[in-house]
């Protein structure tokens, strides 16, 4: 398969994933945005581009401190998820928020246009990283602020679905990797030429049943290669067994623990 085959076919993957999340807010997806909007310390009037806004948790809450001086635009993907983003937006009644649905990774806008730009969660789905912060840092202004957020490599079911595979000769690279840990998140943005960088880490895990932790459904996401697409189903089949095998064997009395430490990082042009 081609690349570009490929690119089209992993973003139409990430963007049914998204698509299906109809009821995406919740204290967790709050919980672990709001704090990168906390590091950037907003001013009234300004404007904050808001990278894969999803249902529009950073980009309301922007849009309320800068005031009707200001304006946020939102660039998201997932219609179904801009969708609850509009609901929430006309609910409240806010007129400084511009939704627009696009492929952000490819998305352009003038040299220095922007005070702030932030992406939650979201900087590993693209297929270039630090061709996307050279990009953020064009767009703003002198002094302005890049800020994104992701999770640890060690976070979420990865390094399990990562290990199980290996044992059966299948070797995945995981997607939080280029962003993994505080380290690799400063030398990213210092290479795109950001300084003044700031680095944090916090704890966003929890405990869940034993049944939700088994629920791998053989999804994927990684923006370069998936060598999962060429199994067959009784080959995915015998991995998801395993998999579940290895779930029950992790259960303490808590029952099983969802690593979640997230990355936040923040540069100033």
């Amino acid at each position: 398969m081609h690349y570009n085959q490929y690119e089209q076919q992993y973003k139409q993957e990430v963007i049914n994933f998204f698509n299906s999340r109809t009821s995406y807010d919740n204290d967790y997806t709050i919980r672990r945005t709001l704090p990168l909007l906390e590091l950037v310390h907003l001013q009234k009037g300004q404007k904050l581009l808001d990278i894969a806004t999803g249902t529009g948790i950073i980009a309301i809450a922007a849009a309320q401190i800068v005031g009707s001086e200001g304006k946020v635009i939102g660039v998201d993907f997932s219609s179904e998820m801009l969708k609850q983003a509009q609901q929430k937006i006309e609910e409240l009644g806010l007129q400084n928020i511009e939704l627009i649905e696009a492929d952000a990774e490819y998305i352009d806008f003038k040299d220095e246009s922007f005070d702030v730009i932030l992406c939650s969660t979201a900087i590993v789905y693209f297929t270039d990283i630090l061709a996307a912060l050279r990009k953020w840092y064009r767009f703003l202004k002198q002094g302005g602020i890049v800020g994104f957020s992701s999770c640890s490599q060690e976070s979420c079911e990865a390094p399990l679905i990562i290990e199980v595979c290996a044992k059966h000769g299948i070797f995945l690279t995981n997607i939080n990797e280029p962003t993994g840990t505080p380290q690799k998140c400063r030398n990213l943005l210092q290479e795109a030429g950001f300084k003044d960088i700031k680095v944090k880490s916090e704890q966003f895990g929890f405990y869940r049943s034993i049944e939700q932790a088994q629920e791998w459904n053989g999804r994927w996401f990684h923006p370069r290669e998936n060598p999962l697409l060429q199994l067959s189903a009784e080959q995915m089949q015998e991995l998801q067994a395993e998999y579940r095998q290895q779930i029950e064997a992790m259960a303490t009395e808590q029952e099983i623990w969802y690593e979640n430490m997230t990355i936040f990082a923040t540069g100033r042009k």
